[in-house]
C-alpha cells in the first residue's frame, strides 16, 4: 500500500471519515448548498479510486486451512479433557503429594494444551506453516499426552517423553521467527 492509497483510506474510505463526509454532504444539501459543476477537461484528468474488496479469510488461508481444523480438533479435545478432569477423582499412589499431585499435573497440562492450541491457530501465518504445525502438534501430543497419562493413571513410565515434547514446543515457537 503506497502513500496515496494510505492517505485515501485515512481521509475518505475508513468508516469514521466516510460517515463524517456523508454527514457533511447531507448537512450541506439540507442548507441548500449544491456541489460545483466540474468542467469536462478537469474530469478527464482525475484518477478513479478503485475500492478493492478483501476476500474471505478462509480463501486467504489457501491450502493451510487444514491447520485451523487441527486447531479446532485440539481445542475440542482440550475442553473435553478439561471437563473430564474436573470431575475425575484423582488419587495419588504415593505419599509425596507436593511434587506429584495428579490434580496439579492435570491443571497445568490442560492449561498448556489450551495455550498451544491457540498458538496453532497462528501457524498458517508463519513463513513455514507446515514446519510450525508439525512441531506444535508433535510437541503438544508428547508433552500434554504424557502429562495427561501420568495425571490420570499415576504411572510414571512415560515421563521420559515429556522433555522431548517440551523441546518440540520450544522449537515450534522459534519456528515463527525463521
Amino acid at each position: 500500500m503506497g502513500l496515496n492509497e494510505a492517505m485515501n483510506y485515512v481521509l475518505f474510505n475508513n468508516p469514521v471519515s466516510s460517515t463524517m463526509w456523508s454527514m457533511a454532504s447531507h448537512g450541506a444539501k439540507a442548507v441548500g448548498l449544491k456541489p460545483k459543476a466540474i468542467g469536462q477537461n478537469a474530469a478527464t484528468h482525475s484518477s478513479a479510486v478503485v475500492q478493492q474488496a478483501l476476500p474471505p479469510m478462509w480463501k486467504l488461508l489457501g491450502r493451510n486451512r487444514h491447520i485451523i481444523r487441527l486447531a479446532g480438533l485440539s481445542g475440542a479435545a482440550a475442553v473435553i479433557l478439561g471437563a473430564y478432569g474436573a470431575h475425575y477423582h484423582f488419587v495419588p499412589k504415593d505419599d509425596d503429594m507436593q511434587e506429584r499431585d495428579p490434580r496439579k499435573i492435570f491443571e497445568t497440562t490442560n492449561r498448556y494444551h489450551f495455550i498451544h492450541t491457540l498458538a496453532l491457530l497462528g501457524a498458517p501465518l508463519a513463513r513455514h506453516p507446515l514446519l510450525t504445525t508439525i512441531l506444535m502438534i508433535s510437541g503438544t501430543t508428547l508433552f500434554c499426552g504424557t502429562c495427561y497419562y501420568v495425571a490420570f493413571t499415576d504411572d510414571r513410565r512415560v515421563v521420559k517423553f515429556t522433555p522431548m515434547g517440551g523441546f518440540l514446543l520450544i522449537f515450534a515457537w522459534l519456528s515463527f521467527i525463521i
